[in-house]
């Protein structure tokens, strides 16, 4: 396996986190248990398998990698990808696409599939992933991978196994789907989207960005910009339910001794251990 590009590796209970992400330079995510990735700023060989992506929003350092990837995969006889993208990106893509069949003389087959806020996609009989809108300077969106379960009614639950059949039998719908939010991943975006979309504090594994950290670096600008401070973390605390976060996407500004060496003097705990530097 050539391994071209920098690919961290983090283990949660049985989900496999991988990827790089630094501003202005390139971000890409993999969960292979759900066979699915998330942004393609570069695309590692490794990640070559994955065949569904969900991209947040059209900036390069999200979305360079489309071409390449899709390529790869067709000059290895892999099946065509599927692409998820914000709707508003969709036509300008395969503009791009179509050029750089042109200039490669190769072609570049790929499903681009458009999505909007509130959309709801399938990825299997036991995980569904929601789409929710983030705040950042162009069209940008978040995402939620749920684990679907059927569960027996509170009514029925005292019934014996020979009733709960012969309600079946009769037609009665005796279960109910739940759902738990496994995975959630923000993109870039201001405080805004996160506080949209109540999931993303609920899921077991967040992954979120923390572009800037430096104290003298302003709020209202970063927020304008459509990113987020260490402080907007910090002013949150008490709303994170999750498991595990995953805080990223940091400038490049800073190298990762200076990243770790303010937020740990910020945050002695680190959300009690929870937190983790993606560095």
């Amino acid at each position: 396996m050539i391994h071209n590009m920098p690919v961290k590796t983090l283990v949660h209970k049985d989900l496999t986190i991988e990827g790089y992400s630094r501003a202005a330079v390139q971000t890409y995510w993999r969960v292979p248990e759900f066979k699915i990735g998330f942004d393609l700023g570069g695309q590692p060989w490794s990640f070559m398998a994955t065949g569904t992506w969900f991209v947040s929003h059209a900036h390069l350092d999200h979305l360079a990698a489309i071409p390449v990837y899709v390529a790869r995969r067709r000059m290895m006889k892999m099946e065509p990808p599927t692409i998820y993208l914000p709707t508003a990106t969709i036509e300008h893509v395969e503009k791009i696409l179509k050029l750089f069949t042109r200039l490669d003389r190769g072609r570049m087959p790929c499903e681009l599939k458009p999505l909007e806020p509130g959309a709801e996609i399938e990825l299997s009989r036991e995980h569904v992933v929601t789409v929710s809108a983030t705040k950042h300077t162009v069209p940008s969106l978040g995402f939620v991978v749920w684990e679907r379960r059927r569960k027996l009614k509170s009514e029925y639950q005292s019934l014996t196994g020979p009733q709960i059949r012969d309600l079946r039998i009769g037609g009665t719908e005796v279960t109910e789907e739940r759902r738990v939010a496994r995975f959630a991943y923000l993109g870039d975006s201001a405080p805004e989207g996160l506080d949209n979309c109540p999931a993303m504090y609920e899921a077991q594994v967040l992954v979120l960005e923390m572009t800037f950290v430096a104290p003298s670096h302003r709020k209202d600008k970063i927020h304008k910009f459509g990113h987020m401070h260490l402080d907007d973390i910090i002013e949150r605390r008490q709303k994170f339910k999750n498991e595990l976060i995953i805080a990223s996407h940091f400038s490049t500004r800073y190298s990762g001794t200076r990243i770790r060496d303010v937020v740990e003097r910020a945050l002695p705990d680190m959300f009690d251990d929870r937190l983790y530097l993606w560095v």
